[in-house]
């Protein structure tokens, strides 16, 4: 009797030690603490099972020598950018990035998930439920902060530091056989054409090199200065010494193809000159990391060179 009953008072015990030790709070072996858009957040000091959740942090990952184990997609069926090659060949798909899927994310049981205010805000109490979240604040015009905040989840911050500091040392490099030559970048769209300004991560990365804009695309008039909108008959407003252009997706390409092939793009300077340039619109645009970056760097010395 007096055995039962002493088990009987353990009961509650075990089950508030059991309760205590489970959930993303506790995880295994030591932790950092890491400052986010969304508050602070305990991460594992290695994590070894990440899930990312925007296209900049694929090409992060990638940078930093890693893989992560599931990420979201652009779009739904979409392909892992070519760009990066085959080391996301073992990345499974979890949703998009506009609705990343709880239950396959859970799956997969990370230790860290990678995603961006932005765009996941509403899902982030479901996801830091699963595992360790940290999300950056925007996409794109802080690039940069977001390379090195993300870094530092994975604890790789010193290595991020090094590849942009080595990339921005590039850039200046690059640019500086180019200072009198002006640079146009259009993008197609299914629904619409736009240039792109400062402070697009293309536009950036211009600006890195040094490399002159012109004037309309500098988008002064506008507080947003990432893109500004074209029609077939403002198309003048693209051109430049030299214009890189691409298209996002199949039906953005038919646009593409009929407009290029119009008298009003056959006018443009840079096309008369023969200094149009059909670059891929996954590094140019969607790539926004240290590896894209020096892509976008390898067209521009590649493209420029007939002009230095």
């Amino acid at each position: 009797m007096r055995l039962r009953l002493a088990v009987a008072a353990m009961l509650p015990l075990l089950a508030l030690t059991a309760c205590g030790s489970s959930g993303p709070a506790q995880e295994a072996g030591p932790t950092r603490t890491v400052k986010h858009a969304m508050g602070e957040t305990k991460v594992p000091m290695t994590p070894k099972r990440v899930v990312v959740l925007d296209t900049d942090k694929l090409d992060t990952m990638v940078s930093l020598g890693l893989a992560p184990v599931g990420a979201a997609q652009a779009q739904d069926s979409q392909k892992w950018p070519a760009y990066l090659g085959s080391a996301l060949s073992a990345t499974k798909t979890v949703g998009t990035l506009q609705a990343p899927n709880i239950e396959a994310i859970m799956a997969l049981k990370p230790d860290l998930i990678l995603g961006s205010k932005f765009r996941q805000a509403a899902f982030y109490d479901k996801l830091s439920k699963i595992a360790p979240t940290v999300f950056t604040e925007r996409v794109g015009v802080t690039w940069k902060e977001n390379f090195l905040l993300d870094a530092e989840a994975l604890g790789k911050k010193d290595k991020a530091a090094q590849l942009l500091s080595a990339y921005e040392s590039r850039a200046k490099e690059v640019g500086g056989r180019f200072s009198k030559v002006q640079v146009g970048i259009v993008r197609f769209m299914p629904t619409e054409i736009r240039m792109y300004g400062p402070e697009s991560f293309s536009g950036i990365v211009v600006g890195d090199a040094g490399i002159a804009r012109p004037e309309p695309q500098r988008l002064s008039g506008q507080q947003d200065k990432r893109f500004g909108k074209l029609s077939q008959e403002n198309i003048a407003q693209a051109d430049a010494d030299v214009i890189f252009y691409s298209a996002y997706g199949e039906a953005a390409a038919e646009a593409q193809a009929k407009v290029t092939a119009g008298p009003l793009w056959k006018k443009l300077k840079a096309v008369t000159s023969g200094n149009a340039h059909n670059v891929d619109d996954e590094i140019w645009m969607l790539g926004i990391g240290v590896t894209a970056a020096g892509k976008i760097l390898d067209d521009l010395a590649e493209h420029l060179a007939p002009l230095a």
